[in-house]
């Protein structure tokens, strides 16, 4: 009953609105068994135990500046033989196609079509049943768009869509600061990816650098990038962070920031050139000098620190002149740097956490070691309460920040005899204590700080 069925002509312009794809040319096939679709950058991955693949497609022919991010339902993977006779292996998706008044369901492949005169092919099996062709016809559904008429709809497209493509460079999606930030993102409207670390890689151009993910997937078109980096891997982590803003990519902490804050002897030096206070610390390179050196620092009891440990790792309480020599020379025999620190007895096992977010304290925690633990003048764990923190010490968190050139940092105070003195500057500071102590929207304060930074209004 040729009455019930739509008649296409040999090219027609479609939609795809589960794609995000408001209209597309496509080359309709009756000689070509299966439908295919444009795509880059493919990526299968798994949603609540079902398959799905990403990818993304320029949908306007000789355009690579209109760029739509797809997701849809993977429903197999098949070889298909190409009119020139090359096999591909291809993934196969499930979407809804729209032709004038009428949608339905259908498959297609996806490869890269770009040697081809279509973004889209539709083949007889989409057709079968619905579909009449008169090859002589072109356009019987909707007249060609002209240049200017494609981008006010792809234009229009992107408003509706709305967001920002946001990054988060970590390398443990489960942990709850990454999940939190993933989550902030996309309730205030964002697209959020998370970019394993150790799964990008770089190419080095001077005229087009690129970053590679799994697969082969290139990672571009980003608005922001959110570096949280793990210790162990800042000399990576930083180096993908300066490749992203080689490539004119907004980071929310700059890899110079990152890098500066790890070295812990130049950003103690960087803090105290910006009038930070610390408490006093010494360094020495060779064990002949041990005993100044204890001195210089006001004696024992004293805190001995590795420069490359983190969060309480590599860090000793010499509570006699004795104790410190024998830790001082022992670390001295492994030609390992340290850091002498004086040991602030008043704080009575208590700092202060301020979380900065661009140049303002948007929370503040004291945490207290559980009785009986050892806190040399660092935060090893306790429990952690909501505190009101000085004018003082939020003047020296901000500047703290500012010094490392961190939009996003957790300042550690202590407080002395002498006033609030300066721990640490962390440029990866966690969430879960601070976000459970305050019940403030961490997360979602550094998604506004991105938003300010790149003016964009929700």
């Amino acid at each position: 009953m040729s009455q019930n069925k739509v008649i296409l002509g040999s090219e027609e312009w479609f939609s795809f609105p589960d794609l995000g794809i408001p209209t597309i040319k496509a080359r309709v096939d009756s000689g070509a068994k299966t439908s295919a679709l444009h795509a880059i950058n493919i990526a299968p991955f798994v949603r609540e135990g079902n398959n799905w693949v990403k990818f993304d497609i320029n949908p306007i022919q000789n355009n690579l500046k209109t760029v739509i991010h797809c997701e849809a339902p993977l429903i197999d993977k098949r070889i298909v033989k190409s009119s020139s006779g090359f096999r591909e292996q291809r993934y196969v998706i499930q979407t809804t196609l729209d032709i004038g008044d009428t949608n339905w369901t259908i498959e297609m492949t996806l490869t890269n079509r770009d040697s081809m005169g279509f973004r889209m092919l539709l083949g007889r099996e989409a057709m079968s049943g619905r579909v009449l062709v008169d090859p002589e016809q072109s356009y019987l559904l909707a007249a060609q768009p002209s240049t200017d008429k494609l981008k006010e709809i792809y234009q229009n497209s992107e408003k509706a869509e709305g967001g920002l493509r946001i990054g988060l460079l970590a390398s443990n999606p489960d942990l709850y600061s990454n999940k939190r930030i993933m989550e902030a993102g996309e309730i205030r409207g964002h697209q959020m990816e998370f970019l394993n670390i150790k799964e990008c890689y770089m190419k080095l151009d001077a005229t087009k650098p690129e970053i590679h993910y799994r697969g082969g997937k290139i990672l571009d078109k980003f608005d922001a990038i959110i570096p949280r980096i793990r210790p162990s891997i800042t000399f990576y982590g930083c180096a993908l962070t300066r490749q992203f803003e080689g490539m004119k990519v907004f980071c929310l902490n700059s890899s110079t920031a990152i890098t500066q804050s790890r070295d812990k002897l130049y950003s103690l030096q960087l803090l105290l050139n910006h009038g930070v206070d610390i408490p006093t610390t010494g360094f020495a390179n060779s064990p002949l000098d041990t005993d100044d050196l204890i001195k210089m620092v006001g004696g024992s009891p004293l805190i001995v620190k590795l420069l490359e440990g983190t969060q309480g790792k590599g860090v000793v309480l010499a509570e006699t002149k004795k104790a410190a020599e024998s830790v001082i020379n022992a670390f001295k025999s492994l030609n390992a740097n340290i850091l002498v620190q004086e040991f602030i007895k008043e704080a009575n096992g208590k700092d202060i956490r301020c979380f900065v977010i661009d140049g303002k304290v948007v929370a503040a925690i004291q945490r207290e070691a559980l009785p009986g633990e050892f806190r040399a003048n660092i935060h090893l764990g306790g429990t952690a309460s909501v505190i009101r923190p000085t004018a003082e010490e939020k003047r020296i968190a901000i500047k703290a920040a500012k010094a490392m050139d961190l939009k996003v940092a957790g300042v550690d105070i202590i407080r002395s005899s002498k006033g609030p003195l300066l721990l640490e500057v962390n440029s990866s500071p966690g969430l879960e204590g601070i976000e459970g102590a305050t019940n403030k929207d961490i997360a979602g304060e550094m998604i506004k700080a991105i938003e300010k930074n790149l003016k964009y209004k929700i």
